[in-house]
């Protein structure tokens, strides 16, 4: 586990801990003050210890080292690190072609299924003339405007409608009348909001909305714990949570 003694490090650990086919045998992380039950490496050269795959949740500047220490290992990766640059995202990639990486803008089963829904929903009812709406819902912490998980629902369904379709994030600008091939994306942020994502397929006399709150951090260790054990024995490429949903 890298980045075990952060909060979706510890997170992951008990979920493991309570999985029968999971266990984690070792973690890294820039500090080791946490009981975890399994060593703790600081340096992460210095893990001798097999493992079949590394769950990565921790900070995008240890990427380069990390997928470094992963093919020297021979070790497949679930990268849920998110703020990777261009150069680091091309690496991940390069990597794909020795190990398998799986990497997805969202861990959550629940996401991922809405994914497949929306796939189906963005062929029938965007031809149908309804327009499209994202709206998330983020704690005040978070920085980042719109959400990842928020832009690659948008991609799901513009992917399925050719890429025609224009995202608009801010219309306070604009005295003109809503265009049909556009994707509305807005972004709240307030008090403890874990992550809620709502898409909105709005017709003549008729609203269908696809919804998905998260009410902890756990649904995304699920998910990420879910990765690995599909991850495992897997020969080296790209591969995202569609796959692991099948």
């Amino acid at each position: 586990m890298s980045g075990c003694n952060g909060k979706m490090g510890q997170t992951i650990s008990g979920i493991a801990a309570e999985d029968e086919e999971a266990d984690i045998v070792a973690g890294f992380d820039i500090v080791d003050n946490k009981e975890n039950g399994y060593p703790v490496f600081i340096d992460i050269e210095k893990c001798n210890i097999d493992a079949d795959v590394v769950i990565d949740f921790s900070s995008s500047k240890g990427t380069d080292r990390l997928l470094e220490y992963c093919l020297d290992k021979n070790i497949p990766i679930v990268l849920c690190t998110t703020g990777l640059s261009k150069e680091q995202i091309q690496k991940v990639e390069d990597a794909s072609k020795q190990i398998p990486v799986l990497k997805s803008a969202n861990m959550s089963l629940g996401i991922n299924t809405i994914m497949k829904l929306l796939r189906e929903a963005a062929k029938i009812l965007a031809p149908a003339g309804y327009d499209i709406e994202i709206v998330e819902r983020h704690h005040n912490q978070k920085v980042d405007a719109p959400s990842g998980t928020a832009l690659a629902l948008a991609d799901v369904i513009n992917n399925e409608l050719e890429n025609e379709y224009e995202y608009k994030f801010d219309r306070s600008q604009d005295r003109i009348k809503r265009p049909k091939k556009e994707i509305g994306i807005s972004a709240v942020r307030g008090g403890t909001i874990v992550g809620d994502h709502e898409v909105i397929f709005a017709g003549i006399d008729e609203v269908i909305e696809i919804n998905h709150h998260a009410y902890s951090k756990a649904v995304f260790g699920k998910g990420a714990v879910q990765a690995a054990k599909y991850l495992a024995g897997k020969p080296a490429g790209m591969y995202d949570m569609s796959d692991v949903i099948g």
